[in-house]
């Protein structure tokens, strides 16, 4: 049966396994297509896995990219979506994939098991894309520039497409649909949360690598919530650090254990020993590396360093690591100097005073005489000894 929508009416997704050179590796990529079904304006996006996080990015910058919101989304039955398939048309929807359908406003509709025809516009799109985006196989860097280059040709080839149905381009159609769509609002925010407990060695795990957590936090129980490139990890109602999200789907290799050095200044503040062996700070700036080498070959020099690390938790790292680069060019590897320089930088960047506005002379009224006799006559007073 033919289908015919109403501008605004709908959009339909879809999911495929494309390939491309990242980094100059060959790289299996999760693809997400959002295309609208009236004016089949269409947006593709790559990731390297298809969860939830994933397509909650992937329709919140198909949205963005369209310029709105249609009323209803064709999906079929993937497992980010759905939790269980019922007899017709009822299915058990994951709690997170409802919250986002709330969010924006739109209507699911979920298709018939192994009925792909129900959402034909988008499987279409599949195929077209592979032939259109994907041969010759495209090449970058990283992942965001890969899908900036998406972006800038999928919205070409809007103008270049013929409709089919409507008169004129995709790139038309799109333009007379816009206005029917749903604003978009604020961005959902779609993350998905794991409870974890941070280890005694301020780490957490997820996904085969293991993440590091300020100290205070230790052997206590953490939010960890999940985004498409990043972790973040809350406790006490509010964020108390930030990782980029490793994302390695080769499983030969070992996990990775991911430092901040900065989480660890509590420990090395009780126990300065740490400093010579400790694992974290092979993360710190090379300057600060330097200092450490200088400072560790005297006495006392471990805590005069960990003074030095401290004052990131007061000052902007980037005065401190300038001040420490410095104390190293003048051949001061100390903590005074350190601290004499940082005092400078930072006063140094104070604001001027503002000027007096005074006239150009200032005359007295009554001015003073040149007489030295009086100073004589000083000298000649007796005083009560």
């Amino acid at each position: 049966m033919p289908l015919v929508f109403q501008p605004g009416e709908a959009f339909q997704f879809d999911w495929s396994e494309d390939y491309a050179v990242l980094d100059g590796k060959v790289t299996k990529l999760q693809v997400a297509h959002t295309k609208l079904a009236h004016s089949r304006a269409f947006i593709v996006r790559a990731y390297l896995l298809q969860t939830h996080e994933m397509l909650f990015d992937a329709l919140a910058q198909a949205f963005r990219v369209l310029g709105g919101v249609p009323q209803r989304g064709i999906f079929d039955n993937m497992r980010t979506a759905v939790d269980k398939i019922g007899t017709g048309k009822a299915r058990q929807v994951n709690a997170r994939f409802a919250a986002m359908a709330s969010h924006y406003l739109f209507e699911t509709d979920f298709c018939n098991p192994a009925s792909g025809w129900e959402k034909g516009q988008v499987e279409k799109n599949v195929q077209d894309a592979r032939r259109r985006l994907w041969q010759p196989m495209p090449s970058f860097r990283d992942l965001a520039e890969l899908n900036a280059w998406l972006e800038e040709q999928c919205i070409a080839q809007w103008g270049e497409i013929q409709h089919g149905v409507l008169p004129g381009t995709v790139a038309d159609a799109h333009a007379e649909e816009v206005s029917c769509l749903m604003p978009l609002g604020r961005p959902f925010d779609g993350f998905v949360e794991q409870i974890k407990r941070v280890s005694p060695t301020c780490l957490i795990a997820f996904d085969r690598n293991r993440y590091s957590v300020p100290a205070s936090f230790a052997n206590r129980p953490v939010s960890l919530r999940v985004y498409p490139d990043r972790l973040l990890i809350a406790a006490e109602g509010q964020i108390v650090c930030e990782h980029a999200r490793l994302i390695d789907r080769s499983h030969h290799k070992p996990g990775r254990t991911i430092y901040d050095w900065r989480h660890y200044l509590a420990v090395i503040q009780r126990k300065p020993g740490a400093l010579r062996n400790g694992a974290p700070l092979l993360e710190m700036p090379e300057a600060f590396r330097q200092l450490q080498g200088h400072l560790l070959k005297r006495p006392g020099g471990d805590r005069e360093m960990v003074e030095i690390l401290s004052l990131v938790l007061h000052h902007d790292e980037q005065a401190v690591l300038s001040a420490v680069e410095l104390a190293l060019e003048a051949g001061v590897a100390t903590k005074t100097h350190v601290l004499n320089v940082l005092h400078r930088l930072i006063d140094g960047k104070a604001p001027p005073a503002a000027p007096i506005d005074a006239p150009q002379a200032l005359r007295l009224t009554q001015e003073p005489e040149a007489n030295v006799v009086r100073y004589d006559r000083l000298r000649e007073i007796r005083h009560a000894s």
